[in-house]
């Protein structure tokens, strides 16, 4: 397991992140799992703007640059600036369950997320870890205050399940992030002669963290390796240079990873039999800061961990199996078998992914798993068994994955190991592919939202440019106001992001006189994108009582914005429609609420059992 924490000081994501990662070296091969956790990440408003709109730079980066190495963002959860991401190999996936995730905020009274710990917690091969990245008060004299918010952020964060209700409770516990623990009585002169004379001993028995590992209750049984970095903060931004500012900061080892294994529960265990010893350990093999990185202040720490555990799980919950190549349609069915106690849903999916995907919903296709026997077939423990459709199907050469997505967890269950596709293109979906790709330069700002994308980067081509951000500016006097149902804090925002853009469009109202300068536009849309079944996605736009909008019956009009998965969800309106056509929209039905993909909430619509298409 990779541990990094980074504090990025708002700074943009840098070009390249594979030495940060450790990638492209010996021990990439033995990585099993990446646990990224950042803090300070740009959040004023008009970037928290964007990244609710569309996945996060920093996200995209990483995403980028581990899906060649087949890592999958398997957990996310933002608390303003402080983001965590968890990464697993895909053959992992069927074998992490009971995946949650918290937030606490600490800053101003608890009232605001500059401040605070986010949580990634879940079960792997049977035991409970959980990943707590935290942003604690800043300054030498606010050592209490850290111990505080600490204390606070272990109370405050549950999680559902009859085992490891608590942080603490769990098997292992890794606690990293900005820590802002500082070094005591030393003058700055002292501590940066240490450093450059490389005695950094001398400065340990000083360090806050290491003074409150053995006098706070709170931290006992934490772990550390040693300290044989120079300290991480505070740098002139751009090079490798101590503060040099007026108020020359004292260096600090601010940025830690730190490690706890729960101690074996006292007394007899089950049969009789004493608790066993050493179910669980861990070695550290690598702790060390990154100094190439000068785009902030903090300079990054990494850290790589062997965990040795006796597996609790051998055989994933859902075994798929399937030919070693597709070659022709009808060689397209899947046969699925589910584990006895498996809690099976009628909203289950299997995804058709590419070699390389990012996410669980970064499919290239799916179908329902919602097979006539299904319930029989468990209960018996028979297979049961689904096809994909011939316009579903890629065209082309290439290797893909099988994944069964459980809408229950909301995991992967099960997948398959890469198998061959080799479908012949059509010269009619070469054509409508080079037609959709076609615009003219009118309303950029609609093909930026609307333009279907791919969903599976090419391996090895790393891109620079990520931001996802429409040209909002082109529509004017738009009101951005999050839906009802979108209010709560949302603690865990979905992975979906541009790659399942065309499957949930927010609906926006534009008046007659503003289509004039769209309606080329919308033309050439209705022709040219598709939907991930194959079907036409753009529908004839028509005019209704002076409003024009998309014909109900079409996946857009069907879109709904809480389908983004994202924080917050947006409603686009005009201002001077907003408040005359909005009853009138809704009594006449203009905004249907039917489940149309895998990544619709199942919360109204039709059911997959009464046979509509998804």
């Amino acid at each position: 397991i990779t541990v990094v924490t980074w504090n990025v000081g708002t700074a943009m994501p840098p070009n390249d992140v594979t030495s940060l990662l450790h990638l492209n070296t010996s021990e990439t091969n033995d990585v099993d799992m990446i646990a990224i956790g950042l803090q300070e990440v740009n959040s004023k408003i008009n970037k928290r703007l964007k990244d609710a709109l569309f996945t996060d730079q920093w996200s995209e980066l990483f995403m980028d640059v581990l899906s060649p190495f087949h890592f999958i963002l398997v957990s996310t959860v933002r608390m303003q600036g402080v983001i965590l991401l968890v990464f697993a190999k895909y053959y992992h996936l069927p074998f992490l369950q009971d995946i949650q995730t918290d937030c606490t905020r600490t800053g101003l009274g608890g009232y605001w997320g500059n401040k605070g710990g986010v949580s990634v917690r879940l079960s792997i091969f049977g035991h409970m870890v959980c990943f707590l990245n935290c942003h604690l008060p800043a300054h030498l004299e606010k050592a209490e205050q850290r111990k505080e918010d600490f204390a606070t952020i272990l109370h405050m964060q549950q999680f559902e399940g009859p085992v490891a209700n608590g942080i603490l409770d769990h098997d292992l516990v890794f606690w990293f992030g900005d820590l802002n623990f500082r070094i005591e009585s030393l003058d700055i002169c002292f501590v940066k002669y240490a450093i450059d004379s490389n005695v950094l001993s001398q400065l340990w028995e000083k360090d806050q963290l290491n003074i409150a590992k053995s006098t706070w209750p709170v931290l006992r049984g934490f772990q550390e390796g040693p300290l044989n970095f120079p300290p991480t903060f505070k740098f002139d931004v751009g090079t490798n240079k101590y503060d040099s500012s007026a108020k020359k900061r004292k260096p600090a080892w601010t940025d830690r990873i730190l490690w706890k294994i729960k101690p074996p529960s006292k007394g007899w265990g089950a049969g009789g039999h004493p608790p066993s010893q050493g179910v669980l350990s861990v070695s550290q093999l690598c702790y060390c800061s990154h100094m190439e990185y000068t785009i902030s202040d903090h300079k990054p720490v990494a850290a790589i961990f062997t965990v040795q555990f006796a597996s609790k799980v051998d055989k994933p919950q859902v075994e798929i199996y399937v030919a070693d190549e597709w070659s022709r349609p009808e060689q397209a069915v899947v046969r699925y078998k589910m584990a006895v106690g498996f809690h099976r849903s009628s909203w289950d999916w299997i995804g058709l992914y590419r070699v390389g995907f990012r996410h669980p919903k970064d499919y290239v296709s799916y179908v329902w798993a919602r097979s006539d026997d299904g319930e029989r077939c468990l209960e018996k423990q028979l297979c049961a068994q689904v096809m994909f459709s011939e316009e579903a199907l890629p065209k082309g050469n290439g290797e893909y994955i099988l994944g069964y997505y459980s809408n229950t967890s909301g995991s992967i269950a099960g997948v398959t190991e890469p198998f061959q596709i080799s479908l012949p293109r059509s010269e009619e979906g070469s054509s409508s592919t080079d037609s959709s790709g076609s615009s003219s330069e009118e309303d950029d700002s609609t093909l930026v939202l609307l333009a279907p994308k791919s969903r599976s980067p090419s391996p090895g081509k790393m891109k620079r440019h990520r931001s996802r951000s429409p040209s909002l500016a082109k529509f004017q006097g738009l009101i951005l106001r999050p839906s009802s149902r979108d209010r709560g804090t949302s603690r865990s925002p979905s992975p979906q992001s541009r790659r399942s853009l065309p499957r949930s469009i927010p609906t926006i109202h534009l008046p007659q006189e503003e289509l004039g300068h769209h309606g080329v536009k919308g033309k050439e849309l209705g022709q040219a994108a598709k939907s991930p079944e194959g079907s036409s996605f753009y529908q004839t736009v028509q005019e209704q009582g002076g409003l024009w909008r998309v014909s109900d019956d079409s996946p857009l009009a069907r879109a709904d914005p809480r389908n983004l998965g994202l924080l917050p969800a947006l409603r686009l309106e005009m201002i001077e429609q907003a408040l005359g056509q909005r009853r009138e929209s809704t009594d006449q039905g203009y905004y249907p609420c039917q489940k149309t993909s895998p990544t619709s909430p199942p919360g109204c619509g039709t059911s997959p059992k009464e046979g509509r298409n998804p």
